[in-house]
């Protein structure tokens, strides 16, 4: 019975997660040659090609097949180390993450935090970025995930990345140039609302809401039926809608910070700890 190395496996779904072998390099702490030979081992362990190669990185049926394997493994490894080598911890950590976050974070990163501390009790919300830093201003969490404008003179946020606002439309919505824009919103206060009207407002196009929800199922449910266009970060957009910058008529709608508000000297160590898994799922986006 032939065994799969666990650094193979990971290099192979690093290759996919970031859309290259260069940046799986950078990942990794290795060199371009090096992830390419392992992708050649892992080939000739399994008697597959996993790419094809005239193709770019598209996958091979076998390798399509091995991804979703992969990272089932790779999970079960991460759980397993992380639950048997880190410090154990109990208490509660009250935390706050966006809408666009509660389907991948929940079912990721947060799912994996509680499999590896299963003493930790968690209490997760989920609203729009303007409602989660007000209710950390008045005590109600201990940790919160948040977006905001990029490039303010004073970030509320640290340890962020920087992603750009994209918008979003099923394939089947069909454009009028001289009609308004049918747009899909989150509720006032939204900063994805409030970035999308400022730009169609700069660019003189006219629009119209025909549809406004809080929740990201809502949201995705009317893009997906073609009643609207709507903007999102660019690695929460789901899979079979189409995503781009700027679609014809709509203007370029700049980037986001997506980071944390936490006070490191009242952080118990069970936050700490959900903060170092947090920060970790965000960078791998």
């Amino acid at each position: 019975m032939k065994n799969l190395p666990t650094d193979l496996l990971r290099t192979f779904v690093t290759i996919n997660q970031l859309g290259g072998f260069t940046p799986a390099g950078e990942r990794l702490g290795r060199s371009q040659p090096a992830i390419s030979l392992q992708v050649k081992r892992l080939e000739e362990l399994l008697d597959i090609r996993l790419f094809h190669r005239a193709s770019g990185l598209q996958l091979t049926e076998e390798g399509l097949l091995l991804l979703g394997y992969a990272q089932k493994m790779l999970d079960l490894n991460d759980a397993v180390v992380s639950r048997l080598s880190s410090p154990k911890v109990s208490g509660s950590v009250r935390l706050g993450i966006p809408n666009d976050f509660e389907v991948s974070f929940l079912a990721t990163t947060i799912g994996r935090f509680s499999q590896a501390y299963p003493n930790v009790t968690l209490d997760v919300s989920s609203d729009i970025s303007a409602n989660l830093l007000h209710d950390y201003g008045k005590g109600e969490y201990d940790l919160v995930m948040a977006i905001e404008e990029s490039g303010l003179p004073q970030q509320r946020l640290t340890d962020y990345i920087i992603e750009p606002l994209v918008w979003v439309r099923s394939s089947n919505l069909m454009l009028e140039p001289e009609a308004p824009l049918p747009l899909i919103l989150y509720p006032k206060g939204c900063l994805y609302r409030k970035s999308i009207i400022h730009a169609l407002t700069q660019a003189n196009q006219p629009w119209r809401i025909v549809y406004s929800t809080s929740s990201l199922l809502g949201i995705h449910a009317a893009i997906k039926a073609g009643l609207g266009i709507s903007a999102l970060s660019r690695s929460t957009v789901p899979e079979g809608l189409e995503a781009s910058a700027s679609f014809a008529p709509c203007p370029t709608l700049g980037n986001l910070s997506i980071g944390f508000c936490y006070d490191a000297n009242t952080l118990t160590p069970a936050s700490r700890m959900l903060l170092d898994y947090l920060k970790h799922g965000l960078n791998a986006l």
